[in-house]
């Protein structure tokens, strides 16, 4: 009777842990479609809260951190005015530490002129006081027939 009893705490244990990952999996998907057009929009005031204070951007032509990415963003040096998602996986680590990777066309306006590149975008988010913070934002140029391993 023992080993039943466990065994089925077990199988409840595992389908909690599924379930709640599924909603951590689809909570960030949808903050990072959030963080997509809040890009698009130049809402640094949304991305500021976002963004941890200790986070990176890694870029074409360089990193760096929150504030000359809220800087970039604000000004618009560089517009992100629209990112096509093509395909999104999540991976969860615990509940607070996530791993989201898009591959995206991204349309942007950049010194003067509106470009459009094939980029997979690691995000990493972790989880504080409750809300999601950005901690890694990564654009890696791609070729269009670029997949994402599910």
């Amino acid at each position: 009777m023992k080993n039943l009893v466990f065994a089925l705490f077990l199988v409840v244990s595992s389908a909690n842990t599924f379930a709640q990952n599924g909603t951590i999996e689809n909570e960030i998907k949808e903050l990072s479609k959030q963080k997509w057009q809040w890009m698009a929009d130049k809402d640094v005031d949304k991305l500021a809260d976002l963004f941890h204070d200790k986070s990176k951007f890694v870029h074409m032509s360089g990193s760096w951190k929150k504030d000359r990415e809220l800087e970039i963003i604000k000004t618009g040096s560089i517009w992100y005015k629209n990112a096509e998602v093509h395909d999104v996986a999540v991976e969860t680590f615990g509940d607070d530490t996530v791993v989201l990777w898009n591959r995206i066309t991204l349309t942007a306006h950049v010194r003067g002129n509106d470009v459009t590149t094939e980029f997979t975008v690691t995000e990493f988010y972790k989880k504080e006081e409750g809300d999601w913070k950005l901690l890694d934002l990564t654009f890696s140029s791609v070729r269009d027939t670029h997949e994402i391993e599910h």
